[in-house]
């Protein structure tokens, strides 16, 4: 069930949004909350809280922290942060899930603009000005930028680059840029409250593909949603290997459930992982009946040219591979990372949607935010 969002009074609220505003000029500029989610973020929280306060946006501003069970001491720096800043405030979210704690957060805070960030992203001094004037010009319910993936160890790096590279995630604008305009979803987002309230927030029964979801559903409703490629936020992806194919299994897993639900209305591009790991998995059953029957009786025509032509994915999927291990720049170790990353990325992925589409989602956790915090 989607929860409803509460919203306090506030008496200097300015009404509506402002484009040609000076920045000097405080109250011609709406207020905005800033919310985030936060679980075992100890080593990332201080960083990320740091870019959102030094923001140069010449209106009032707040931050919302919706506190998980962390097991690390991340609750011990976010009580600090909020000592030291009154603007900053602290909600629990003993679910521990994004959506919910997102709606705690928004229901807690109290202005027009609603600005989702993360633990594990930075965003830098002019985001929040540059949003919002786009907000005003575009008149979209919610504006979303560029992730830019970075990292500090090499594979760190080398998930970096698969999340920029269209063999490796793809598709989206908010991942390979391009020019302003509508767009399907936007990355985190910054949304206009009253068009959040009116779709009812973020669905609390998703445990992935909530900002996808939310966008829909702003998208059905006549609002529009806008990508502005000037909104930059740097993102610190899992850095391990374990980590990435709990996450992107979790993902695909969600996709699969959203498939169930909403059809369709999903891209051809989720389509493909899926088709890959069920390519790959039929060319390795019929291959082992090949040479099975090939070990007792002469191979059937039929047998061997189905064999052959299924054979030509895998062999296919493995040249894109070398292509990747050719083409990026970087050392050998570089290369290879990547290509490893690309794989497990695809794998991962088109496994957990196959489990989503025939299971349903159930009660699929990202296992990788309980050691690494709770972020996209």
């Amino acid at each position: 069930m989607v929860s409803s969002l509460r919203r306090s009074p506030v008496s200097d609220r300015t009404g509506a949004l402002c484009h040609a505003c000076s920045v000097t000029d405080e109250h011609a500029w709406p207020g905005v909350s800033y919310v985030m989610p936060v679980l075992n973020e100890e080593r990332y929280l201080a960083g990320a809280v740091a870019t959102v306060m030094a923001q140069d946006y010449p209106g009032e501003r707040e931050l919302v922290l919706a506190l998980g069970p962390s097991t690390d001491g991340t609750d011990a720096v976010a009580e600090r942060l909020a000592a030291e800043d009154a603007r900053i405030r602290l909600v629990p979210n003993p679910g521990m899930d994004i959506p919910i704690g997102l709606n705690l957060a928004i229901a807690a805070s109290r202005h027009d603009v609603v600005v989702r960030v993360d633990a594990h992203t930075q965003i830098p001094a002019d985001y929040t000005r540059l949003a919002v004037r786009a907000l005003e010009t575009s008149s979209a319910a919610n504006v979303g930028g560029l992730m830019l993936a970075t990292g500090d160890t090499p594979l760190q790096r080398a998930v970096a680059r698969g999340y920029r590279s269209r063999i490796g995630l793809g598709g989206g604008s908010y991942h390979l840029g391009g020019e302003a305009g509508p767009t399907d979803s936007a990355y985190l987002g910054v949304f206009r409250r009253d068009a959040l309230e009116a779709v009812g927030g973020y669905d609390e029964s998703l445990r992935r593909g909530e900002d996808w979801e939310l966008n829909y559903r702003l998208r059905q409703a006549g609002h529009l949603v806008w990508f502005d490629p000037a909104l930059q936020v740097t993102y610190w992806p899992r850095e391990t290997w374990p980590k990435l194919a709990r996450q992107f299994h979790s993902t695909g897993v969600w996709r699969g459930e959203l498939v169930r639900r909403i059809g369709a209305s999903n891209g051809i591009r989720f389509f493909v992982p899926p088709a890959l790991v069920v390519a790959v998995a039929l060319s390795v059953l019929v291959g082992l009946a090949t040479a099975l029957v090939a070990l007792v009786a002469t191979v059937p025509t039929w047998l061997a040219v189905i064999s052959a032509l299924l054979g030509l994915a895998p062999a296919a999927y493995l040249v894109l591979l070398l292509g990747a291990v050719v083409t990026t720049p970087g050392s050998l170790g570089d290369r290879l990372r990547f290509a490893g990353v690309v794989a497990v990325m695809h794998l991962a992925w088109g496994t957990g949607f196959l489990q989503g589409v025939v299971r349903g989602a159930g009660t699929n956790r990202d296992t990788s935010r309980s050691e690494g915090g709770l972020t996209a």
